[in-house]
């Protein structure tokens, strides 16, 4: 174990970020860290709190709508209160796990981007940005990432989508109104968000100085997850299926590999956006290295988190 402070979670309430959370709270005492929970205000959020305090963790909520980017500056706010307060011990890792596979890429955010992009991306680095400060070295950040973000002879026979990159600013536009739904665009979108948190960690790690360390977790394919459940039902139930396929991740089972993430002493030096497959150090493929692209997604993220892009 590392030094013993503060973890911040997204989207704790279900799945991989639910089991994370419990994961952390079930740590001894001594090595068990406090707990900041965010995600939408109500029950689900209510009831892992409890959950989470059940196993002798002290933890704290702040409820926030991650695909407005005006709650998610008054969750950063909260954060800081909290931390000023000495309600929860200093942060030393945050956990970027909430996500979302839009089945349809019209739909839009609160501030009119494609809503995919804007929960698994824009509000996650508009949250680092504005918490930045706030960190106590040494600290991590650890980003979801999914290898969906290229193609292979496997995710071409299941039909998954890989990335097509174009500029951020384009990626952030919902479709046009009179565009069709279907399971490739929202896959490609799902993919661009995935690719879009690959860049963002290179870049971030050149900015965010010594104390700070970013990395990248992959669970491994979780079919069957709330994650799909905007698609058909057949496809549902089919993930469902094969979500009880032996070797296939699960939440119960990447979850605690994902608080290791943000704790354990066997990750405390990896950084500069190193790629974790559930528990192994893995080599992304080249096109997820491109200086050009990081800096100008950094860039155009200030644009978008700003409201100035055109």
């Amino acid at each position: 174990m590392t030094e013993t402070g503060t973890v911040l979670i997204t989207g704790p309430t279900r799945n991989l970020g639910r089991f994370a959370a419990l994961a952390l709270a079930e740590l001894q005492e001594g090595q068990r860290p406090d707990l900041l929970l965010i995600g939408r205000a109500g029950a689900d959020l209510t009831a892992v709190v409890n959950e989470a305090r059940a196993r002798g963790a002290n933890v704290r909520e702040v409820g926030c709508d991650l695909s407005d980017l005006a709650d998610v500056r008054a969750a950063a706010t909260a954060v800081r209160d909290l931390l000023a307060s000495g309600a929860v011990r200093p942060l030393r890792a945050l956990i970027a796990n909430a996500g979302v596979m839009s089945s349809d890429t019209r739909k839009a955010s609160a501030d009119g981007y494609e809503l995919t992009f804007a929960v698994n991306y824009l509000a996650h680095a508009q949250l680092i940005g504005d918490l930045l400060e706030s960190f106590t070295a040494p600290a991590r950040v650890v980003l979801i990432g999914s290898n969906t973000y290229y193609s292979n002879i496997f995710r071409k026979m299941l039909g998954v989508a890989a990335a097509d990159w174009a500029d951020p600013v384009k990626l952030a536009r919902p479709a046009p109104s009179d565009q069709e739904p279907s399971t490739t665009t929202s896959g490609v979108a799902y993919s661009n968000s995935k690719l879009a948190v690959l860049y963002y960690a290179h870049e971030l790690q050149r900015r965010a100085g010594s104390g700070i360390n970013v990395s990248i977790f992959e669970p491994g394919w979780m079919p069957g997850t709330s994650l799909s459940r905007g698609t058909p039902a057949p496809v549902q139930a089919i993930g469902r299926a094969l979500s009880r396929i032996p070797g296939v991740s699960t939440p119960e089972r990447s979850g605690p590999l994902l608080a290791a993430m943000a704790v354990d002493e066997k990750w405390a030096n990896v950084r500069d956006g190193a790629f974790v497959v559930k528990d192994k150090l893995t080599e992304v493929q080249p096109i997820a290295h491109d200086r050009d692209r990081e800096r100008r997604l950094w860039e155009a993220t200030g644009e978008l988190t700003s409201g100035v892009a055109g």
